[in-house]
């Protein structure tokens, strides 16, 4: 069973101004700690640079807020375990495992030494706070199309580097510009907000939902060939025809037209993003409310 030491809440402005253990090696840990505004590379220097001042098996990180959890090493018995934060702002909870106990003077030494990480650490908080916000869709909550460009950029070089497949999903309204002429753009809104909604209850957790533009979203399958891409669009198809929307008096009965296509061996970013965008404008000509497959 594995034995906490330690269970604290840092760090106070106070305390971090009170703290009197500004030395070289905190000055050495801050500018290390300067490098970088990702997560896991912070906690992986921090631990780096204070394992012969506080030896240590395994290093935890967990990030509630960005979904994130790290860890490195080996993990032991003993632990001892922080929550983050300052200034009212959580940063997440930092573990710290090895065979032996932790004494108590190793505690107020790793305790001094947190306040180098915590300023790092909210400024990489205030740093994808505000990538997330950049990427939002503040209408429908997904991510926005600057965002899809570079995450299928990054997918596909990994795809192509596991030698794993991808696929694209093109999803659009049917007669959106009717539900806008006769309801009114606040109409367009919830059921584009709506729709988006439906679209993130049927994929998969490991699915990226984007609003391409307009009424148009694009979901993005990592690992799924075509067949597998075309089951979720179905899934995707029904679930929107399976709900209704009410606005004042009206009741709306929303559909959407799919396309599908799969990464190829050939295949630019521009090529794969063509394919299943034809493919929905296919679905779209043979009567709209079906799904459609991108030609190879």
């Amino acid at each position: 069973m594995i034995e906490k030491s330690a269970q604290l809440a840092v760090v106070s402005n106070k305390s971090f101004e009170a703290s009197t253990a500004v030395n070289l090696h905190h000055y050495d840990i801050s500018s290390a700690l300067q490098t970088t505004l990702e997560f896991s590379e912070l906690i992986s220097i921090f631990s780096q640079k204070i394992q012969a001042t506080l030896p240590h098996t395994s290093v935890e990180y967990n990030n509630a807020e960005f979904d994130l959890e790290f860890s490195r090493g080996v993990v032991s018995r003993h632990t001892c375990s922080y929550a983050l934060k300052v200034e009212d702002q959580q940063l997440g909870e930092l573990k710290l495992t090895r065979s032996q106990r932790f004494s108590k003077e190793e505690l107020k030494m790793l305790e001094s030494l947190l306040c180098c990480l915590i300023y790092p650490l909210r400024n990489a908080t205030l740093f994808h706070q505000a990538l997330q916000m950049a990427y939002t869709d503040l209408l429908t909550k997904t991510n926005n199309r600057a965002s899809f460009n570079d995450v299928l950029q990054r997918e596909i070089k990994r795809a192509r580097r596991s030698e794993q497949a991808l696929s694209l999903i093109f999803v659009d309204i049917d007669h959106f510009k009717q539900i806008n002429d006769e309801h009114g753009h606040d109409c367009g809104d919830l059921a584009l907000a709506s729709v988006a909604n439906w679209i993130k209850d049927s994929v998969r957790g490991s699915d990226i939902v984007f609003r391409y533009g307009g009424e148009e979203f694009v979901i993005l399958l990592a690992d799924t060939q075509l067949e597998g891409a075309a089951v979720i669009a179905e899934r995707v198809r029904n679930g929107i025809e399976s709900h209704t929307l009410a606005y004042g008096m009206a009741v709306l009965n929303i559909t959407a037209s799919l396309g599908v296509s799969c990464l190829t061996a050939n295949d630019s970013m521009d090529s794969l993003i063509k394919r299943a965008d034809n493919a929905m404008y296919s679905a779209k000509k043979q009567g709209r409310n079906r799904v459609c497959l991108g030609k190879r």
